[in-house]
């Protein structure tokens, strides 16, 4: 794992296309929480590992269990949206992340969430995430907080 934790938000960009977008012209709102996901597996790759290899090397899952957005501006097709994820909490067997998505062009806060994750084995049993990601995990809210109260 990569123990240089420099930021401890990732920031993702993506173009919004013409399938995610409603009747109306704007994203459909379900489609935060696919970018939400997105934002997420490129934090976790940040720390030097991914949901893949949690998955198949560890037999480790994070099962949502929680999710909230609300909803500030509308996104339309082919805006370049940044989202920015952190993560806000973590314990042995629960991870909690928060999530900003913004225009490119000038941050205009587009929504903003939280997800909240169970770690569980295959048969969805809830068991404590392998110590290399908690560690990796646990430095990276250790970070956020040293960064906040500088």
């Amino acid at each position: 794992m990569n123990s240089n934790h420099k930021r401890m938000m990732n920031e993702t960009r993506l173009r919004v296309r013409y399938a995610e977008t409603d009747q109306m012209g704007v994203v459909y709102h379900a489609n935060h929480f696919v970018w939400f996901e997105i934002g997420r597996v490129e934090f976790l790759r940040q720390l030097g590992f991914s949901y893949r290899d949690m998955e198949r090397n560890d037999g480790c899952f994070i099962a949502v269990v929680e999710a909230k957005c609300r909803y500030r501006s509308p996104a339309h097709y082919d805006e370049e949206v940044v989202i920015r994820t952190r993560l806000l909490n973590v314990k042995e067997s629960v991870i909690h992340f928060g999530y900003e998505l913004l225009h490119s062009s000038d941050e205009t806060l587009i929504a903003e969430g939280e997800t909240t994750h169970i770690v569980t084995d295959l048969s969805m049993k809830i068991v404590a995430l392998p110590e290399r990601y908690l560690g990796a995990l646990r430095s990276a809210t250790k970070a956020a907080a040293e960064k906040t109260a500088k």
